[in-house]
Protein backbone atom coordinates (compact mmCIF):
# COMPACT_ATOMS: atom_id res chain seq x y z
CA UNK A 1 0.00 0.00 0.00
CA UNK A 2 1.48 3.26 -1.41
CA UNK A 3 2.07 5.74 1.32
CA UNK A 4 1.45 9.29 -0.88
CA UNK A 5 3.02 12.86 1.26
CA UNK A 6 1.61 16.09 -0.20
CA UNK A 7 -1.35 17.77 -1.93
CA UNK A 8 -1.34 18.75 -5.39
CA UNK A 9 -4.70 21.09 -4.41
CA UNK A 10 -7.05 21.71 -1.88
CA UNK A 11 -10.46 23.37 -2.52
CA UNK A 12 -13.42 23.46 -0.16
CA UNK A 13 -13.88 19.72 0.34
CA UNK A 14 -11.88 18.59 -2.70
CA UNK A 15 -8.15 18.08 -2.42
CA UNK A 16 -5.92 16.66 -5.45
CA UNK A 17 -3.09 14.12 -5.11
CA UNK A 18 -0.79 13.91 -7.90
CA UNK A 19 1.43 10.92 -9.43
CA UNK A 20 -1.05 8.37 -8.09
CA UNK A 21 -1.37 4.75 -9.75
CA UNK A 22 -4.20 1.90 -9.82
CA UNK A 23 -6.61 4.37 -8.50
CA UNK A 24 -10.24 3.30 -8.82
CA UNK A 25 -13.61 5.73 -8.97
CA UNK A 26 -15.51 5.51 -5.47
CA UNK A 27 -12.42 4.09 -4.01
CA UNK A 28 -11.96 5.28 0.23
CA UNK A 29 -8.44 6.56 1.32
CA UNK A 30 -7.11 7.58 4.50
CA UNK A 31 -6.02 11.07 5.45
CA UNK A 32 -3.29 11.54 7.68
CA UNK A 33 -2.73 15.33 9.28
CA UNK A 34 0.58 16.60 10.02
CA UNK A 35 -0.73 16.39 14.19
CA UNK A 36 -1.23 12.28 13.64
CA UNK A 37 -4.92 12.15 13.35
CA UNK A 38 -6.82 10.86 10.60
CA UNK A 39 -10.03 11.87 8.36
CA UNK A 40 -11.40 10.14 5.19
CA UNK A 41 -12.31 10.39 1.98
CA UNK A 42 -13.70 9.45 -1.48
CA UNK A 43 -12.11 9.66 -4.55
CA UNK A 44 -14.70 11.11 -6.78
CA UNK A 45 -12.87 12.06 -9.98
CA UNK A 46 -9.54 9.96 -11.74
CA UNK A 47 -7.40 12.09 -14.60
CA UNK A 48 -4.17 10.06 -15.90
CA UNK A 49 -2.37 10.41 -12.49
CA UNK A 50 -4.48 12.76 -10.93
CA UNK A 51 -7.02 11.98 -8.37
CA UNK A 52 -9.28 14.44 -6.86
CA UNK A 53 -11.25 13.27 -3.39
CA UNK A 54 -13.54 14.73 -1.12
CA UNK A 55 -13.21 14.67 2.45
CA UNK A 56 -15.74 13.38 5.11
CA UNK A 57 -14.89 15.93 7.64
CA UNK A 58 -13.60 19.12 5.64
CA UNK A 59 -10.19 20.30 4.62
CA UNK A 60 -9.50 22.89 7.50
CA UNK A 61 -6.32 21.96 9.01
CA UNK A 62 -5.14 20.09 6.07
CA UNK A 63 -1.54 20.62 4.39
CA UNK A 64 -0.47 21.02 0.90
CA UNK A 65 3.13 19.26 2.13
CA UNK A 66 2.93 17.43 5.05
CA UNK A 67 -0.54 15.20 4.52
CA UNK A 68 -0.07 12.09 3.97
CA UNK A 69 -2.53 10.05 1.80
CA UNK A 70 -3.11 6.12 1.73
CA UNK A 71 -5.22 4.69 -0.92
CA UNK A 72 -7.40 1.40 0.76
CA UNK A 73 -7.87 -0.11 -2.31
CA UNK A 74 -11.75 -0.70 -1.58
CA UNK A 75 -15.20 1.18 -2.17
CA UNK A 76 -16.78 2.32 0.92
CA UNK A 77 -18.07 -0.70 2.81
CA UNK A 78 -20.82 -0.86 5.29
CA UNK A 79 -21.18 -4.06 8.08
CA UNK A 80 -24.56 -5.55 8.07
CA UNK A 81 -25.93 -8.66 9.71
CA UNK A 82 -29.51 -8.85 11.34
CA UNK A 83 -28.40 -6.41 14.31
CA UNK A 84 -29.33 -3.33 12.61
CA UNK A 85 -32.67 -3.87 13.41
CA UNK A 86 -33.51 -1.25 15.75
CA UNK A 87 -30.28 0.57 15.26
CA UNK A 88 -29.67 4.42 14.68
CA UNK A 89 -26.68 5.53 12.13
CA UNK A 90 -25.41 8.38 11.03
CA UNK A 91 -25.39 9.43 7.32
CA UNK A 92 -22.40 7.24 6.62
CA UNK A 93 -23.13 4.35 8.00
CA UNK A 94 -21.95 4.80 11.67
CA UNK A 95 -23.55 3.65 14.65
CA UNK A 96 -24.46 6.59 16.82
CA UNK A 97 -27.10 4.99 19.34
CA UNK A 98 -24.08 4.57 21.59
CA UNK A 99 -24.70 1.01 21.27
CA UNK A 100 -21.41 -0.47 20.00
CA UNK A 101 -20.53 -1.67 16.62
CA UNK A 102 -22.60 -3.93 14.42
CA UNK A 103 -21.26 -7.61 14.70
CA UNK A 104 -20.81 -7.65 10.83
CA UNK A 105 -22.48 -11.12 9.19
CA UNK A 106 -20.57 -8.94 5.87
CA UNK A 107 -19.56 -6.13 4.58
CA UNK A 108 -21.07 -4.54 1.26
CA UNK A 109 -19.97 -1.88 -1.24
CA UNK A 110 -22.84 0.71 -0.71
CA UNK A 111 -22.45 1.63 -4.17
CA UNK A 112 -24.62 -1.28 -5.38
CA UNK A 113 -26.72 -1.30 -8.76
CA UNK A 114 -30.16 -0.70 -9.87
CA UNK A 115 -31.91 -4.25 -9.90
CA UNK A 116 -31.79 -6.02 -13.14
CA UNK A 117 -34.70 -5.33 -15.83
CA UNK A 118 -34.30 -8.84 -16.73
CA UNK A 119 -35.01 -10.60 -12.88
CA UNK A 120 -37.39 -8.56 -12.18
CA UNK A 121 -40.65 -9.70 -10.96
CA UNK A 122 -44.43 -7.91 -11.35
CA UNK A 123 -45.19 -6.18 -8.32
CA UNK A 124 -48.08 -7.59 -6.45
CA UNK A 125 -50.13 -7.22 -3.04
CA UNK A 126 -50.34 -3.98 -1.22
CA UNK A 127 -48.75 -2.30 2.30
CA UNK A 128 -51.32 -1.09 3.95
CA UNK A 129 -50.76 2.41 5.84
CA UNK A 130 -53.58 2.77 7.26
CA UNK A 131 -54.51 6.05 5.81
CA UNK A 132 -57.74 5.99 3.74
CA UNK A 133 -56.49 8.76 1.31
CA UNK A 134 -53.38 6.28 0.28
CA UNK A 135 -54.75 3.11 0.48
CA UNK A 136 -57.88 3.48 -1.02
CA UNK A 137 -56.95 6.29 -3.77
CA UNK A 138 -53.11 6.01 -4.64
CA UNK A 139 -52.63 2.41 -2.84
CA UNK A 140 -48.75 1.20 -1.93
CA UNK A 141 -47.96 -1.59 -4.10
CA UNK A 142 -45.19 -3.66 -2.68
CA UNK A 143 -41.73 -3.27 -4.67
CA UNK A 144 -43.36 0.00 -5.89
CA UNK A 145 -41.70 3.53 -5.89
CA UNK A 146 -43.91 6.35 -4.85
CA UNK A 147 -42.76 9.62 -4.24
CA UNK A 148 -44.32 12.31 -1.82
CA UNK A 149 -44.43 15.48 -3.19
CA UNK A 150 -44.81 18.24 -0.29
CA UNK A 151 -43.54 21.86 -0.16
CA UNK A 152 -42.41 23.65 2.67
CA UNK A 153 -43.62 23.97 5.83
CA UNK A 154 -46.63 21.26 5.23
CA UNK A 155 -46.77 18.16 7.51
CA UNK A 156 -44.69 15.53 5.52
CA UNK A 157 -42.86 14.73 8.10
CA UNK A 158 -45.61 14.11 10.13
CA UNK A 159 -46.76 12.06 7.65
CA UNK A 160 -43.54 10.30 7.24
CA UNK A 161 -43.96 9.23 10.78
CA UNK A 162 -47.60 7.81 11.18
CA UNK A 163 -46.60 5.45 7.79
CA UNK A 164 -43.77 4.30 10.04
CA UNK A 165 -46.44 4.00 12.31
CA UNK A 166 -48.82 2.06 11.01
CA UNK A 167 -47.41 0.03 7.97
CA UNK A 168 -48.23 -3.09 7.67
CA UNK A 169 -48.43 -5.81 5.07
CA UNK A 170 -50.87 -8.39 4.28
CA UNK A 171 -51.29 -11.31 6.15
CA UNK A 172 -48.44 -13.92 4.71
CA UNK A 173 -46.99 -17.00 6.91
CA UNK A 174 -43.82 -16.44 7.98
CA UNK A 175 -43.89 -13.00 6.00
CA UNK A 176 -41.61 -10.54 7.73
CA UNK A 177 -41.64 -6.49 7.23
CA UNK A 178 -39.19 -3.43 8.54
CA UNK A 179 -39.01 -0.20 7.53
CA UNK A 180 -35.70 1.62 6.97
CA UNK A 181 -35.69 5.31 7.59
CA UNK A 182 -33.36 7.93 5.96
CA UNK A 183 -33.44 11.46 6.41
CA UNK A 184 -30.74 13.99 4.72
CA UNK A 185 -30.34 17.15 5.77
CA UNK A 186 -32.57 17.12 8.99
CA UNK A 187 -32.50 20.06 11.08
CA UNK A 188 -31.49 18.76 15.08
CA UNK A 189 -35.28 19.33 16.24
CA UNK A 190 -36.58 17.20 13.06
CA UNK A 191 -34.03 14.35 13.87
CA UNK A 192 -35.12 14.44 17.46
CA UNK A 193 -38.69 14.03 16.61
CA UNK A 194 -38.27 11.42 14.13
CA UNK A 195 -36.44 9.37 16.51
CA UNK A 196 -38.20 10.09 19.50
CA UNK A 197 -41.37 9.40 17.96
CA UNK A 198 -39.97 5.86 16.85
CA UNK A 199 -39.15 5.29 20.78
CA UNK A 200 -42.47 6.39 22.01
CA UNK A 201 -44.64 3.98 19.69
CA UNK A 202 -42.70 1.29 20.18
CA UNK A 203 -41.90 0.69 16.57
CA UNK A 204 -38.25 1.58 16.89
CA UNK A 205 -36.96 -2.43 16.93
CA UNK A 206 -38.19 -2.88 13.33
CA UNK A 207 -37.03 0.54 12.10
CA UNK A 208 -33.70 1.18 10.93
CA UNK A 209 -32.27 4.72 10.99
CA UNK A 210 -30.08 6.17 9.28
CA UNK A 211 -29.79 10.07 10.63
CA UNK A 212 -27.66 13.04 8.25
CA UNK A 213 -27.94 16.12 10.12
CA UNK A 214 -28.06 19.60 8.16
CA UNK A 215 -24.45 20.78 9.70
CA UNK A 216 -23.09 17.29 8.45
CA UNK A 217 -20.91 17.57 5.94
CA UNK A 218 -22.69 16.95 2.58
CA UNK A 219 -20.91 14.47 1.07
CA UNK A 220 -21.97 12.11 3.90
CA UNK A 221 -25.67 13.43 2.81
CA UNK A 222 -24.98 11.57 -1.26
CA UNK A 223 -23.89 8.79 0.75
CA UNK A 224 -27.07 8.40 3.39
CA UNK A 225 -29.27 6.92 0.47
CA UNK A 226 -26.92 4.52 -0.77
CA UNK A 227 -26.17 2.71 2.83
CA UNK A 228 -30.16 3.00 3.67
CA UNK A 229 -30.86 1.37 -0.23
CA UNK A 230 -27.70 -1.14 0.76
CA UNK A 231 -29.37 -1.85 4.18
CA UNK A 232 -32.82 -2.74 3.02
CA UNK A 233 -31.37 -4.46 0.21
CA UNK A 234 -29.41 -6.90 2.25
CA UNK A 235 -32.51 -7.54 4.33
CA UNK A 236 -35.03 -7.98 2.14
CA UNK A 237 -32.74 -10.22 -0.90
CA UNK A 238 -30.92 -12.53 2.16
CA UNK A 239 -33.08 -12.46 5.02
CA UNK A 240 -36.21 -12.74 3.13
CA UNK A 241 -38.01 -9.88 4.59
CA UNK A 242 -40.29 -6.82 3.25
CA UNK A 243 -38.50 -3.69 3.59
CA UNK A 244 -40.40 -0.11 2.85
CA UNK A 245 -37.62 2.49 2.64
CA UNK A 246 -38.33 5.92 3.31
CA UNK A 247 -35.97 8.79 2.20
CA UNK A 248 -36.58 12.26 3.22
CA UNK A 249 -35.73 14.83 2.02
CA UNK A 250 -34.78 14.25 -1.71
CA UNK A 251 -34.65 18.13 -2.37
CA UNK A 252 -31.60 18.52 0.23
CA UNK A 253 -30.10 15.21 -1.58
CA UNK A 254 -30.24 16.51 -5.35
CA UNK A 255 -28.99 20.01 -3.24
CA UNK A 256 -25.77 18.60 -1.66
CA UNK A 257 -25.47 16.78 -5.81
CA UNK A 258 -25.38 20.47 -6.58
CA UNK A 259 -23.02 21.78 -4.10
CA UNK A 260 -20.94 18.87 -5.26
CA UNK A 261 -21.15 19.02 -8.90
CA UNK A 262 -20.22 22.87 -8.87
CA UNK A 263 -17.22 22.43 -6.44
CA UNK A 264 -15.70 20.00 -9.48
CA UNK A 265 -16.33 22.41 -12.14
CA UNK A 266 -18.72 21.29 -13.53
CA UNK A 267 -20.84 22.65 -16.05
CA UNK A 268 -24.56 23.18 -14.65
CA UNK A 269 -27.60 22.34 -16.63
CA UNK A 270 -31.38 23.08 -15.01
CA UNK A 271 -31.34 25.24 -12.17
CA UNK A 272 -27.60 24.82 -11.58
CA UNK A 273 -28.03 21.15 -11.23
CA UNK A 274 -25.45 18.99 -12.66
CA UNK A 275 -26.77 17.23 -15.63
CA UNK A 276 -26.75 13.71 -14.44
CA UNK A 277 -29.04 14.24 -11.76
CA UNK A 278 -31.59 12.24 -13.94
CA UNK A 279 -29.52 9.00 -14.13
CA UNK A 280 -28.51 9.38 -10.36
CA UNK A 281 -31.45 9.81 -8.94
CA UNK A 282 -32.79 6.76 -11.44
CA UNK A 283 -29.87 4.85 -9.51
CA UNK A 284 -30.77 5.06 -6.52
CA UNK A 285 -34.73 4.86 -7.29
CA UNK A 286 -34.25 1.86 -9.35
CA UNK A 287 -33.16 -0.51 -6.37
CA UNK A 288 -36.75 -0.91 -5.67
CA UNK A 289 -38.45 -3.62 -6.82
CA UNK A 290 -39.26 -7.47 -6.09
CA UNK A 291 -36.56 -10.28 -7.71
CA UNK A 292 -37.47 -13.39 -9.21
CA UNK A 293 -37.19 -16.60 -6.85
CA UNK A 294 -36.69 -13.77 -4.10
CA UNK A 295 -38.85 -13.66 -1.19
CA UNK A 296 -38.59 -10.77 -0.19
CA UNK A 297 -39.26 -7.18 -1.71
CA UNK A 298 -38.13 -3.21 -1.16
CA UNK A 299 -40.37 -0.62 -1.75
CA UNK A 300 -39.72 3.68 -1.83
CA UNK A 301 -41.23 6.59 -0.77
CA UNK A 302 -38.94 9.13 -1.43
CA UNK A 303 -40.39 12.60 0.03
CA UNK A 304 -39.03 15.73 -1.70
CA UNK A 305 -40.11 19.50 -0.97
CA UNK A 306 -40.71 21.44 -4.31
CA UNK A 307 -39.66 24.66 -4.25
CA UNK A 308 -42.08 26.94 -3.73
CA UNK A 309 -44.49 24.06 -4.44
CA UNK A 310 -43.45 24.07 -8.36
CA UNK A 311 -43.86 20.81 -9.51
CA UNK A 312 -42.13 21.53 -12.56
CA UNK A 313 -38.57 21.76 -10.35
CA UNK A 314 -36.13 19.61 -11.94
CA UNK A 315 -36.40 17.18 -9.04
CA UNK A 316 -39.92 16.79 -8.67
CA UNK A 317 -40.13 16.70 -12.52
CA UNK A 318 -37.33 14.06 -12.88
CA UNK A 319 -38.78 11.93 -10.10
CA UNK A 320 -42.07 11.50 -11.69
CA UNK A 321 -40.35 10.30 -14.86
CA UNK A 322 -38.74 7.56 -12.94
CA UNK A 323 -40.77 6.70 -10.32
CA UNK A 324 -44.73 4.62 -10.73
CA UNK A 325 -46.84 7.63 -9.76
CA UNK A 326 -46.70 9.96 -6.81
CA UNK A 327 -48.74 11.06 -3.68
CA UNK A 328 -49.35 15.29 -3.78
CA UNK A 329 -50.03 17.33 -0.57
CA UNK A 330 -52.01 20.46 -1.00
CA UNK A 331 -51.58 23.41 0.63
CA UNK A 332 -55.19 24.51 0.42
CA UNK A 333 -55.77 21.30 2.49
CA UNK A 334 -53.59 22.14 4.79
CA UNK A 335 -54.71 25.81 5.41
CA UNK A 336 -58.27 24.06 6.08
CA UNK A 337 -56.57 22.27 8.50
CA UNK A 338 -56.84 18.60 7.48
CA UNK A 339 -54.68 15.75 7.91
CA UNK A 340 -53.21 14.62 5.88
CA UNK A 341 -53.48 17.09 3.08
CA UNK A 342 -53.79 15.14 0.54
CA UNK A 343 -54.32 16.41 -2.52
CA UNK A 344 -56.08 13.63 -4.55
CA UNK A 345 -56.66 14.59 -8.27
CA UNK A 346 -52.80 15.29 -9.08
CA UNK A 347 -51.97 12.01 -7.11
CA UNK A 348 -52.03 8.06 -8.88
CA UNK A 349 -50.25 5.03 -8.19
CA UNK A 350 -49.81 3.77 -11.52
CA UNK A 351 -49.33 -0.12 -9.96
CA UNK A 352 -52.43 -0.13 -8.32
CA UNK A 353 -54.86 -1.87 -10.64
CA UNK A 354 -52.59 -5.05 -9.88
CA UNK A 355 -52.55 -5.31 -6.53
CA UNK A 356 -55.85 -4.83 -5.39
CA UNK A 357 -59.17 -6.50 -5.57
CA UNK A 358 -59.98 -9.63 -4.36
CA UNK A 359 -57.45 -11.91 -3.06
CA UNK A 360 -55.24 -8.55 -2.06
CA UNK A 361 -57.42 -5.90 -0.69
CA UNK A 362 -61.47 -6.28 -1.57
CA UNK A 363 -63.26 -7.36 -4.52
CA UNK A 364 -64.97 -3.68 -4.56
CA UNK A 365 -62.04 -1.56 -3.81
CA UNK A 366 -61.29 -0.84 -7.78
CA UNK A 367 -65.16 0.45 -8.27
CA UNK A 368 -65.20 2.23 -4.84
CA UNK A 369 -61.49 4.37 -5.78
CA UNK A 370 -62.97 4.75 -9.55
CA UNK A 371 -66.29 6.45 -8.19
CA UNK A 372 -64.88 8.45 -5.70
CA UNK A 373 -62.28 10.08 -7.70
CA UNK A 374 -64.43 10.67 -10.64
CA UNK A 375 -67.13 12.34 -7.88
CA UNK A 376 -64.17 14.44 -6.72
CA UNK A 377 -63.46 15.71 -9.76
CA UNK A 378 -66.85 17.04 -10.65
CA UNK A 379 -67.06 18.68 -7.24
CA UNK A 380 -63.90 20.95 -8.59
CA UNK A 381 -65.93 21.73 -10.99
CA UNK A 382 -69.05 22.88 -8.92
CA UNK A 383 -66.59 24.92 -6.82
CA UNK A 384 -65.65 26.25 -10.25
CA UNK A 385 -69.03 27.54 -10.90
CA UNK A 386 -70.01 28.45 -7.74
CA UNK A 387 -67.37 30.56 -7.77
CA UNK A 388 -68.69 32.67 -10.73
CA UNK A 389 -72.46 32.27 -10.39
CA UNK A 390 -72.91 31.68 -6.80
CA UNK A 391 -73.68 28.65 -4.63
CA UNK A 392 -77.62 29.52 -4.69
CA UNK A 393 -78.04 29.29 -8.00
CA UNK A 394 -76.53 25.61 -8.68
CA UNK A 395 -78.77 22.78 -9.94
CA UNK A 396 -79.70 20.39 -6.98
CA UNK A 397 -77.16 18.20 -7.87
CA UNK A 398 -74.26 20.27 -8.04
CA UNK A 399 -75.18 21.42 -4.56
CA UNK A 400 -74.95 17.49 -4.08
CA UNK A 401 -71.60 17.42 -5.22
CA UNK A 402 -70.47 20.27 -3.08
CA UNK A 403 -71.83 18.95 0.36
CA UNK A 404 -70.03 15.36 -1.08
CA UNK A 405 -66.82 16.96 -1.15
CA UNK A 406 -66.99 18.82 2.40
CA UNK A 407 -67.57 15.46 3.33
CA UNK A 408 -65.17 13.88 1.81
CA UNK A 409 -62.34 16.20 2.88
CA UNK A 410 -63.66 16.15 6.41
CA UNK A 411 -64.16 12.52 7.09
CA UNK A 412 -62.59 10.43 4.53
CA UNK A 413 -59.31 12.60 3.74
CA UNK A 414 -59.04 14.03 7.22
CA UNK A 415 -58.17 11.74 9.77
CA UNK A 416 -56.19 11.83 13.26
CA UNK A 417 -52.82 11.12 13.75
CA UNK A 418 -53.12 8.51 15.83
CA UNK A 419 -55.84 6.89 13.85
CA UNK A 420 -55.26 3.75 11.72
CA UNK A 421 -57.85 2.47 9.62
CA UNK A 422 -57.88 -0.81 8.04
CA UNK A 423 -58.33 -1.29 4.52
CA UNK A 424 -62.36 -2.69 4.88
CA UNK A 425 -62.89 0.26 7.20
CA UNK A 426 -62.06 2.63 4.72
CA UNK A 427 -63.72 1.10 2.00
CA UNK A 428 -66.85 1.35 3.51
CA UNK A 429 -66.26 4.83 4.80
CA UNK A 430 -65.73 5.34 0.70
CA UNK A 431 -69.12 4.34 0.22
CA UNK A 432 -71.11 5.54 2.69
CA UNK A 433 -69.62 9.15 1.88
CA UNK A 434 -70.88 8.29 -2.03
CA UNK A 435 -74.04 7.69 -0.76
CA UNK A 436 -74.73 11.45 -0.54
CA UNK A 437 -74.62 12.17 -4.26
CA UNK A 438 -77.92 11.12 -5.73
CA UNK A 439 -77.82 7.47 -7.08
CA UNK A 440 -77.85 8.67 -10.95
CA UNK A 441 -75.15 10.01 -10.82
CA UNK A 442 -72.93 7.27 -9.32
CA UNK A 443 -72.36 6.06 -12.66
CA UNK A 444 -68.80 4.07 -12.71
CA UNK A 445 -70.34 1.49 -10.30
CA UNK A 446 -72.93 -1.28 -11.98
CA UNK A 447 -76.52 -1.35 -10.43
CA UNK A 448 -75.44 -4.76 -8.11
CA UNK A 449 -73.06 -3.08 -6.47
CA UNK A 450 -75.14 -0.34 -6.13
CA UNK A 451 -78.16 -2.05 -4.78
CA UNK A 452 -75.75 -3.73 -1.50
CA UNK A 453 -73.55 -0.46 -1.28
CA UNK A 454 -75.40 3.20 -1.88
CA UNK A 455 -76.72 3.36 2.07
CA UNK A 456 -77.96 6.78 2.77
CA UNK A 457 -78.68 5.75 6.05
CA UNK A 458 -75.58 5.11 6.84
CA UNK A 459 -74.40 7.99 5.92
CA UNK A 460 -77.01 10.24 8.03
CA UNK A 461 -76.00 7.96 11.20
CA UNK A 462 -72.87 8.86 10.36
CA UNK A 463 -73.10 12.16 10.72
CA UNK A 464 -74.94 11.98 14.07
CA UNK A 465 -72.29 9.77 15.66
CA UNK A 466 -69.62 12.97 14.37
CA UNK A 467 -71.94 15.26 15.79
Amino acid sequence: MILYRGLADISGSLIAVDHVKGISYDEVAEIELSDGTYRQGRVVEVDEDRAVLQVFEGTKGLSLENTKTRFLGKPMEMPLSEDILGRVFDGAGRPIDGLGEIRAEKTVDINGRPLNPVKRSYPRNYINTGISSIDALMTLIRGQKLPIFSGSGLSHNKLAVQIVRQARIADEEGADFAVVFAAMGAKNDVADYFRRSFEESGVLERVVMFLNLSDDPIIERILTPKCALTAAEYLAFEKDMHILVILTDMTSYGEALREFSSSKGEIPARKGYPGYLYSDLASLYERAGVIEGANGSVTQIPILTMPNDDITHPIPDLTGYITEGQIVLGRDLEQKGIYPPVSVLPSLSRLMKDGIGEGYTRADHSDCANQLFAAYAAVGDARSLASVIGEDELSAKDKAYLRFGALFEKYFINQGFDENRTIEQTLDLGWILLSALPRNALDRVNEKLLDEKYRPDLLEKLLAEKT
